[in-house]
């Protein structure tokens, strides 16, 4: 099914007798891009795909609330970025001591991660940052946003998020030399 501009989906969405197709198109259409800034933050398939399920059952549950001040894109992040979180904060077995590789082997061991041992380090890294840390260090290395566009999802002012980006950059640098 072809990709529908945002003007449309919003079209869809705000009509009762087109929502619910609206709706499934902008699953289709945000599903993977969600998955992935996800994954990134909870770490395995499984986890990420309940935040992503949970994501989208926020979303339909809050359509009579968006009103299109922000791209649907942009609200989709947010509530998928503070399910991420909330997630994490309900599973702090999640975040991992120094001396801890459960990360390292349980993604190494993860049918759906395709990544090298170098990759499953860094994720090991990150896991260790606190959460406001790894999901501006995750926004921000991994899917490139710019900080006015992380300012804009986590409302926080671009220079505390510069802050914070630095000092995860640092500690994930710390991490990696207290390894060797």
């Amino acid at each position: 099914m072809e990709e529908l501009e945002e003007r449309q989906i919003i079209r869809l969405l705000s009509d009762p007798a087109t929502q619910r197709d609206g709706f499934e198109r902008l699953v289709r259409q945000y599903s993977e891009q969600l998955y992935w800034m996800i994954r990134r933050m909870v770490l395995t398939h499984d986890d990420a795909n309940d935040v992503l399920q949970n994501t989208f059952l926020k979303a339909w549950n809050g359509l009579e609330g968006f009103h299109g001040e922000s791209k649907i894109g942009t609200w989709l992040s947010r509530i998928a970025i503070n399910e991420s979180l909330d997630f994490l904060r309900r599973n702090k077995h999640q975040s991992v001591s120094m001396e801890d590789v459960s990360v390292t082997n349980s993604l190494m061991a993860d049918d759906f991660f395709d990544g090298s041992e170098a990759e499953a380090l860094l994720q090991e890294a990150i896991a260790t940052l606190p959460d406001v840390q790894r999901t501006v260090f995750t926004l921000r290395y991994f899917d490139e946003k710019k900080y006015s566009e992380i300012s804009e999802l986590l409302h926080t002012s671009e220079g505390a998020l510069k802050a914070s980006y630095h000092i995860a950059v640092r500690k994930i640098s710390e991490f990696f030399k207290a390894r060797d």
